[in-house]
C-alpha cells in the first residue's frame, strides 16, 4: 500500500505511527504541501480534499481522513489494538483523539494560516499567537481528562490518543508552545517517542524531509 504523505504535517505522523506500530508494509509517496502539490488536479482526483494523509490500498482503493484510515487498520490488524474494544474505554480514548484532531488541528493547519495572513493581514507573529491560544487551549482540556496513574494516555501502552496528542505536540514545538503547563501530555510525548515504531514516524526521520524554513 502507499501513504501520500507530508513529513511535517501530524496527521500524516499519526498514520505513519499506526502502521509502524501494527508493523503494516507501506511506501511513502511524498506530497509536498509547501510547495501546493495538494492542490494539483492529479492529486485532488485522488483526495477531492485536497489534504494528506491518503493511503491507497493494493486492491486501488483509497482512504482519507487520518482517524478513518487508523480506525480501518485497527479493524484489519488489531494487534496492537490503538481503540479499545471497551465501549467506555473507547468513548474515552476517542474524546482526546477528537479533542486534537476536531477541536485544535482545524485551526492549526496551513489553510487557516494561508487565510490569516492573505485574507485578513496576519504577520509572522499574529499568527504564531494565533497558533499558540488554540493549542494551549486545546490542551489544557485535554491535560484535565487524562488519566494520572499511567505511562501512556490510558494504559501501559500507546492508543490513538497517545499519536493525536505527541503529533500535536509536534506543532508545539515548532510554534514554540512550552509544555509545562501540561504535564501529563508532555509525559505521554515523551513516553510515545521512546517507541521505536512512533518515532520512526517522526517528521524528521521522513525521507521528504527539509530543512524548516
Amino acid at each position: 500500500m502507499k501513504l501520500y504523505s507530508y513529513w511535517r504535517s501530524t496527521t500524516s505522523f499519526r498514520v505513519r505511527a499506526a502502521l509502524n506500530l501494527k508493523g503494516v508494509a507501506y511506501e511513502i509517496v511524498p506530497v509536498d504541501l509547501a510547495a501546493g502539490a495538494q492542490r494539483q488536479a492529479s492529486f485532488r482526483a485522488l483526495n477531492p480534499s485536497a489534504g494528506v494523509p491518503a493511503l491507497v490500498l493494493d486492491d486501488g482503493s483509497v482512504l482519507t481522513q487520518s482517524l478513518a484510515i487508523i480506525d480501518y487498520l485497527d479493524a484489519l490488524w488489531p494487534a496492537p489494538r490503538l481503540l479499545p474494544a471497551d465501549p467506555l474505554a473507547r468513548a474515552r480514548v476517542l474524546a482526546i483523539a477528537h479533542g486534537v484532531a476536531l477541536d485544535i488541528h482545524p485551526v492549526n493547519n496551513l489553510r487557516v494560516l494561508a487565510a490569516l495572513s492573505d485574507r485578513f493581514g496576519a504577520d509572522e507573529a499574529q499568527k504564531t499567537q494565533w497558533m499558540r491560544h488554540w493549542m494551549a487551549e486545546g490542551f489544557a482540556a485535554i491535560e484535565a481528562q487524562l488519566a494520572h496513574a499511567t505511562l501512556f494516555a490510558f494504559g501501559d501502552d500507546p492508543d490513538l490518543a497517545d499519536l493525536c496528542i505527541t503529533g500535536q505536540c509536534l506543532n508545539a514545538d515548532r510554534w514554540g508552545l512550552p509544555l509545562d503547563p501540561y504535564p501529563r501530555i508532555a509525559q505521554i510525548r515523551e513516553a510515545c517517542m521512546g517507541v521505536a515504531a512512533i518515532r520512526a514516524a517522526h517528521p524528521d526521520v521522513q525521507p521528504d524531509r527539509k530543512d524548516p524554513s
